[in-house]
């Protein structure tokens, strides 16, 4: 795809994947996001427009009548209250099966590390996998580092390109969080 190199690359439309084909040189070009404000033209005004727009979609529930909440609550709360010695400990088995029950077809983590990868480390790596989520669960220390999540926006099929609630949201977590989750 050729790009006009006058227009500087802040101001191009975004290349966005066509969710129609497999084909992965399919893209399509979508206009930049209207908001209520105007046009979203730089990366750091799409990037606002969208964080607003899926605030206002994706709102947290406080309301203590859900179950759901209350449920929650009450985990958390005896999850804290627990003696860090009173955990069940991940043995480097449960880590094993874990990795093994990844999808090589899965795209790469954020930082670029493929479950095909994973699927290849030696004993001793999963070994010390299974220490390191040992260690969150006796001093109740999640790693602000997996904290964080990389969100991409995936246009819906036959929606206007220029709407933001046009886009749904797909997570993608470090794949050690996902580890953790499963052995755990």
């Amino acid at each position: 795809m050729e790009h006009d190199t006058r227009i500087p690359r802040s101001r191009r439309p975004v290349a966005v994947e066509d969710d129609q084909t497999d084909d992965e040189s399919s893209y399509s070009i979508s206009p930049p996001p209207v908001t209520p404000g105007g046009i979203a033209l730089s990366d750091s005004e799409k990037a606002e427009a969208i964080a607003d727009s899926l605030e206002t979609q994706f709102q947290p529930v406080t309301d203590s009548s859900v179950p759901a909440v209350e449920m929650v609550d009450v985990a958390l709360r005896s999850y804290i209250l627990t003696p860090a010695s009173d955990h069940k400990l991940i043995n480097p088995y449960k880590v094993h099966e874990a990795i093994r029950g990844l999808k090589v077809s899965k795209a790469p983590d954020p930082n670029g590390f493929p479950n095909r990868a994973l699927k290849h480390l030696p004993q001793r790596v999963v070994s010390f996998l299974a220490q390191i989520f040992n260690a969150v669960l006796r001093t109740h220390h999640f790693p602000q580092v997996w904290e964080h999540v990389r969100v991409i926006s995936i246009l819906k099929p036959e929606k206007d390109p220029a709407l933001l609630s046009s886009y749904r949201p797909i997570n993608f977590l470090d794949t050690i969080i996902k580890l953790f989750e499963k052995s755990y």
